[in-house]
């Protein structure tokens, strides 16, 4: 199969040119190793099973060995090698060049292992899996980057290519490139069910040699999921595993929490907090999201059709929320892009602002169909409202577009201005 283009694909580029290394991290399976082999010129991959005796010596007697290579070096799941860290920041310091090596990591690596950060040296890169535009079911006809541009581009009877079955199958598939690979439709939803089983059964305990019960890791999982983009506290997860356990001590819980963290598996969107109101009325708990949605789906042991009933499709607003918070993370990736949510003490809210580097922000709802989008509008236009005269003389910007993300065929603009954008459209 001919390589996918990525949207990291840019980022790498201009980092190689400007700095000495590149670690890409992220979730297995997202593509990492390839996108990353696809810029170097030798490669190293420290799971190579027929080499793992020749490696371990080297990394006992000379581990700058393993650095020696055509530049870029590729050193594929170097945290299997943290002291190779530390080499090669220092080959990028005697060497003094760009774009010597490419780093590949499915873990966050425990920084006590390594002597120096990296900083100036290492910039790292979060992966994520495929977004619908890079797997070709998005249509791309209408670019966040355009968006933030021209907020007033002309959108209106630009069409979406997808179904809501369609959107339902991407969503329990998932952004996993070897999905694209698979010729029938049940082998290509195994693939996160799959991936579910190797976060439980070893993952979860290979990461830091720490046994983790398997049932345990799919109890928080699945209660995670069924909480998905919700301000559902730890305590509410926690009084899950609980009931299913008899027990579990804070301390071990949020033992499970880091690891799912570090392995890519769950991420926090924290909470926009402009001082628009009293300080005190904004709520500021992180929501719990998955890095694909197709985690959340294979922990609830959900598919497509479970989905097609009442009860399953407000159970998939949850999910497509989920999704459109990782298409936008992708998209946004190459301007510094930020995602968080706003709520306050009245309960108006907006599941998503996103933040790029240059202070510029939109403020989005994503509703699945058209019969919460006045609801949707309505918080938008408040949210605008109240950043009223005081907070632009204050430095605070108006936000360069308001806008709803649905599941829906057709992109328009409303008379108050609010974007309709379904995400099949967008890129």
């Amino acid at each position: 199969m001919d390589y996918i283009n990525r949207y990291v694909d840019n980022e790498l580029e201009r980092y190689l040119e400007a700095i000495g290394a590149i670690l890409i991290v992220g979730p297995k399976w997202c593509g990492k190793t390839t996108t990353a082999e696809q810029y170097a010129k030798s490669v190293l991959k420290l799971q190579d099973i027929d080499k793992q005796d020749e490696y371990r010596m080297w990394l006992d007697i000379k581990p700058s060995k393993l650095l020696d290579g055509e530049k870029p070096r590729l050193i594929d799941e170097w945290q299997m090698a943290p002291i190779l860290w530390d080499g090669v920041r220092n080959s990028v310091d005697e060497l003094q060049g760009s774009g010597l090596y490419i780093l590949t990591g499915s873990t966050v690596v425990d920084e006590s292992k390594i002597m120096h950060s990296g900083t100036g040296r290492i910039h790292r890169l979060l992966m994520r899996p495929m977004s619908l535009y890079e797997s070709g079911e998005s249509n791309g006809k209408i670019s966040i980057e355009e968006l933030f541009n021209n907020p007033n581009m002309d959108i209106d009877g630009i069409e979406s290519d997808l179904s809501m079955d369609d959107l339902m199958f991407a969503a329990c598939r998932g952004g996993w490139p070897d999905s694209l690979n698979k010729e029938n439709d049940e082998d290509k939803l195994l693939i996160a069910y799959n991936y579910l089983d190797n976060i439980c059964e070893s993952d979860v305990s290979n990461i830091d040699g720490i046994k983790r019960d398997s049932d345990r890791v799919r109890i928080i999982l699945k209660s995670i999921a069924r909480n998905i983009s919700t301000l559902a506290k730890n305590k509410t997860i926690m009084n899950d595993v609980i009931a299913n356990f008899g027990d579990i001590s804070e301390p071990t819980y949020y033992s499970y929490i880091d690891a799912l963290k570090r392995l890519f598996v769950i991420e926090d969107i924290g909470a926009w907090t402009p001082n628009i109101r009293s300080k005190t009325s904004i709520r500021s708990s992180n929501k719990k999201v998955f890095i694909d949605p197709s985690i959340a789906v294979a922990a609830l042991n959900m598919g497509p059709e479970g989905f097609n009933t009442i009860g399953g499709l407000k159970t998939f607003g949850f999910i497509f929320e989920n999704l459109c918070i990782r298409d936008l993370s992708v998209y946004t990736s190459k301007f510094g892009g930020v995602i968080s949510y706003y709520r306050d003490r009245f309960d108006l809210e907006v599941d998503c602002v996103v933040h790029l580097r240059d202070g510029r922000y939109g403020l989005i709802e994503f509703k699945l169909g058209s019969s919460e989008e006045e609801k949707g509008a309505q918080n938008l236009l408040k949210i605008n409202n109240l950043i009223n005269k005081k907070n632009l003389e204050n430095g605070m910007r108006k936000p360069s577009f308001l806008a709803i993300i649905t599941g829906g065929k057709f992109a328009y603009t409303r008379k108050d201005g609010v974007k309709i954008i379904p995400i099949g459209c967008l890129r």
